[in-house]
């Protein structure tokens, strides 16, 4: 017989973290618009955070770790909010099982729980910014 898994809820603290990085983007996009680099995004949307007192980390490296061995594969985070949540920020005109997948790594290798995939293409759609949970 298989039992569930009992996986917790995300903290409290950091499903508020995300709600207002969530806020600050859609500013930093109604101030922008599409079609600039990713790079700008990430710039743009680490000044709002740290306008609101928030701790912002960019471009972080996490080494991969295979069977105890450090290994030169590193992976590099465009954001860490709070040393709690990864924002991903992506210029492409579809979000695909990759992109997810890229967030999804970032979480196992640096032990964090949430990440957003943040797309800055085109017009603002219900899927622009995607959870990944790990």
């Amino acid at each position: 017989m298989k039992h569930n898994k009992f996986i917790e809820p995300v903290p409290y603290d950091v499903e508020i973290i995300a709600k207002l990085t969530s806020k600050l983007a859609r500013i930093v996009y109604n101030k922008l618009g599409p079609g600039l680099k990713e790079k700008t995004y990430e710039k743009c949307l680490a000044l709002e955070l740290m306008k609101k007192g928030l701790s912002v980390k960019r471009q972080i490296s996490f080494p991969l770790i295979y069977d105890g061995e450090y290994l030169d594969d590193n992976y590099r985070v465009d954001i860490i909010v709070e040393d709690k949540l990864i924002v991903e920020v992506k210029v492409v005109e579809r979000l695909s099982s990759m992109h997810k997948s890229q967030v999804l790594r970032y979480l196992k290798v640096s032990g964090k729980r949430l990440g957003l995939l943040i797309n800055f293409y085109g017009e603002i759609k219900n899927d622009w910014i995607i959870r990944v949970v790990w």
